[in-house]
């Protein structure tokens, strides 16, 4: 019966956030027409608020991920080489951990991509998982707070590259 009980479990969690297909991309917006982004403000891995509205000014690319999602083990290593690349001319990644196992397999994830920007988790009971209907799911916001694209599904790293060139330039 336990095993019942953990295998239905699984499932609603899987059907709750399942990966989506690979490199689907919707929400395509020219900047007259940009929405603001949903404000945020979530813990990181060491405990400290991160806010989107602290960074105004800057192209901001907001990775909602989990450790068990394949497409986001695949997509990050290309993230992680984003952020190297374009932080000096005003690109900051941050990542937002959908993981309901805790903060080990969190911080186990972090470590092994070695990934250099931070990593958010929202608490519990929090209502961004509720937001997100599949992963990775990715916002491109630009420097004036507006989601400028979202990626639903894994997107290759030459797509994220092209645009954030493009909001960078703007």
């Amino acid at each position: 019966m336990p095993g019942l009980i953990l295998l239905l479990a699984a499932a609603l969690y899987l059907l709750t956030f399942r990966p989506a297909p690979d490199g689907q991309v919707v929400g395509v917006a020219p900047p007259a027409t940009r929405l603001a982004a949903t404000r945020l403000a979530l813990p990181d891995l060491g405990g400290r608020t991160w806010t989107l509205d602290e960074r105004r000014g800057k192209v901001v690319l907001v990775n909602y991920w989990a450790t068990w999602c394949r497409p986001c083990r695949r997509e990050t290593p290309g993230l992680v080489r984003l952020a190297n690349q374009y932080r000096a001319r005003g690109l900051e990644v941050v990542g937002i951990s959908l993981d309901q196992n805790g903060q080990d397999a969190v911080r186990w994830f972090v470590r092994r991509y070695r990934v250099p920007y931070p990593v958010l988790l929202p608490p519990s009971g929090s209502a961004v998982p509720r937001q997100i209907e599949a992963v990775p799911t990715t916002l491109l916001i630009d420097r004036q707070g507006r989601v400028a694209k979202t990626y639903v599904g894994a997107v290759s790293e030459s797509t994220f590259r092209s645009d954030v060139e493009s909001l960078l330039a703007e």
